[in-house]
């Protein structure tokens, strides 16, 4: 027995704070690339970084079905090993990576022929000739986008954290080489962008796929361990779908912000929020890290019929995810003037700097109610509910955010200043709602069973 597994089937602190640890520094590296990119980008001028916001919702459609497959490997593998199936881990695992090439022939196509009409729908006209140059190449690459992250819901299900690690810093760093040589010196501007993610993606897929046929895991895929079976696709599926429509709908979400941003303030407003969201998202990583090793933590739980572990994964990970977002709050805030100016140091949006600083301001308060509400959703996907977690999402996302926004934006009259407070607003009451109903579902847990 590996040591991940020892560690993932003991005392669940120690698990989260030994797969948070390699995650977080993976995601910083993933994110920090995000935020170079479009800190190359700008340098391209301001329509180039709104074409990326209009790109940005289709591209989180991608981005969370590649974390669904990782959260469906993720709760399907950790509950095999619960219950110590080896023979189920491997078969769960093969079934991962056979539905994570069929969808990915699928949505490359139907992508690809409906790029120019979409982005032309989500209000990218402006914008539209960057848009399409950038978005073409990226959907091009849909496999190597998907691929990563079944993989690594895989490899944390068995406790290994490492090589995640190591695989998302090596696509960062890519990443990060790539841009300036193929946007500036090579001149292909912001397909140049594109191109670079794409070749990152393909290197590592490689990678990975050579360590599992390698024998360098404790999961084995292929062929050989295949049997097809409806319950395991099934017991992948019933978190990977909900698990993806929640990125479904914050990619809805995002489209719609975009659109009462264009409304109320022009496409400035779009490059404004998507700058500084890359920021939150940067600034939100060790959360997120948090919340998704509590998958496979909670997964292991749920699988051995631990309820108590449950409960106190449940706890400490929030408990964790608070400490951290204060510190990062506080942090943002104190910096947001210099953070901005990276997203403004040519000429041609230097404009943008101000506003781009009272939207990092306002957004602080969004990663400090953000832990009770993500953590809770990922107990529901480690014990296999996914719909639940899409549920909450819904909640959040539609019935709170979206309507926030449009009331604060439109209707009081607050202009883009008001999707900013309305993204915090929903943000509240959506991690109140989630929390609640983790509670009762533990509670119900530890007194009755499943």
């Amino acid at each position: 027995m590996s040591e991940g597994i020892e560690i993932i089937r003991g005392d669940p602190r120690r698990a989260l704070i030994k797969l948070s640890g390699p995650l977080i520094v993976a995601m910083l590296l993933t994110s920090i690339y995000n935020l170079v990119d479009a800190v190359w980008v700008a340098g391209l001028g301001g329509e180039a970084l709104a074409a990326i916001g209009f790109v940005t919702p289709i591209y989180m459609i991608l981005v969370g079905l590649s974390n669904g497959l990782g959260a469906g490997a993720a709760s399907s593998v950790s509950r095999c090993l619960g219950a110590g199936d080896e023979e189920g881990m491997n078969n769960s695992a093969s079934h991962t990576i056979i539905i994570t090439l069929a969808v990915s022939i699928i949505l490359t196509v139907i992508i690809e022929i409906l790029l120019r009409d979409t982005l032309i729908a989500l209000g990218a006209a402006g914008a539209l000739k960057p848009a399409m140059e950038y978005g073409s190449v990226v959907f091009a690459g849909t496999l190597f986008t998907l691929f990563p992250g079944a993989a690594y819901g895989i490899l944390r299900s068995e406790g290994d954290a490492r090589r995640p690690m190591y695989a998302m810093g090596l696509s960062a760093v890519l990443n990060m080489v790539l841009d300036p040589i193929l946007i500036y010196t090579a001149g292909w501007g912001i397909a140049g962008a594109a191109w670079a993610t794409v070749i990152s993606q393909l290197l590592v897929s490689v990678l990975i796929l050579f360590w599992f046929l390698s024998g360098r895991t404790f999961t084995s895929i292929g062929l050989s361990h295949f049997r097809a079976d409806r319950g395991v696709a099934w017991s992948i599926l019933s978190v990977t779908i909900p698990g993806s429509a929640e990125f479904l709908v914050m990619s809805l979400v995002t489209a719609l912000l975009n659109w009462i941003l264009t409304s109320v303030a022009g496409t400035s407003a779009v490059a404004v929020y998507s700058a500084g969201w890359r920021i939150v998202m940067l600034a939100i990583v060790p959360v997120i890290s948090v919340a998704t090793a509590l998958v496979s933590v909670s997964g292991v739980a749920y699988g051995s019929r631990n309820f108590r572990n449950l409960e106190v994964a449940h706890g400490y990970s929030i408990r964790l995810g608070l400490l951290i977002a204060g510190a990062t709050a506080a942090l943002t805030f104190i910096l947001a003037p210099w953070i901005a100016w990276i997203f403004s140091y040519s000429q041609a949006s230097s404009h943008l700097a101000p506003r781009i600083t009272d939207f990092l301001r306002v957004l602080c308060l969004f990663y400090i109610f953000l832990p009770p509400g993500i953590m809770s959703g990922s107990i529901f996907q480690g014990a296999g509910r996914g719909m639940t977690s899409l549920m909450l999402s819904v909640i959040r996302q539609v019935l709170l955010v979206a309507v926030f926004a449009y009331i604060l934006a439109v209707i009081m009259g607050m202009g883009e200043a008001g999707v900013w407070w309305g993204v915090v607003a929903g943000d509240i009451g959506g991690s109140l709602v989630a929390y609640t109903w983790a509670r009762l579902f533990i509670g119900r847990l530890r007194r009755y069973g499943d």
